[in-house]
């Protein structure tokens, strides 16, 4: 019976290091013996008994993946492997720039660059291409995409 708990109990905490430890080596050792325990429990026990065995690993890898999934997160070791940045908001918006006039730097046809504020920035035009040096004011500004019209 001592080999039976031991295995499982290596096994587990195998599988738990596998959480923080890269390669899965770990992981597959610790799979590895959570079936040889079941497999020793079979083959030393009668079949009620290893059957027992086998339903507690199965609910304790069950019930330890969703308390694991639930407050790791949540925690200090887990913040530590979790990033904390934001997705999805990688701060191009350029608000500032609606209703500012500039310079066409390039021909816009119809994207190029225009000198706004004193800085060169990527544009597109409304439609019609603008030649090089002609007057632009800056009718929309939507996410990364700023629109021109010629004044």
């Amino acid at each position: 019976m001592a080999t039976v708990v031991t295995l499982i109990l290596v096994g587990a905490a195998l599988l738990l290091l596998e959480t923080v430890l890269p390669g899965m080596v770990a992981g597959i050792i610790g799979l590895g013996c959570l079936i040889a325990g079941v497999s020793v429990a079979y083959v030393n026990f009668e079949t009620r008994t290893a059957n027992f065995v086998l339903l507690a690993v199965v609910v304790g890898l069950t019930a330890g993946a969703l308390c694991w999934f639930k407050f790791f997160p949540g925690s200090r070791l887990g913040k530590m492997f979790i990033s904390q940045g934001t997705v999805g908001d990688i701060g191009t918006g350029k608000p500032e720039l609606l209703r500012q006039t500039g310079t066409a730097v390039t021909p816009l046809r119809p994207s190029g660059a225009a000198l706004i504020d004193g800085k060169r920035v990527d544009v597109v035009t409304e439609g019609p291409f603008i030649d090089k040096g002609t007057a632009v004011r800056v009718v929309s500004v939507e996410g990364m995409r700023v629109v021109v019209r010629a004044v």
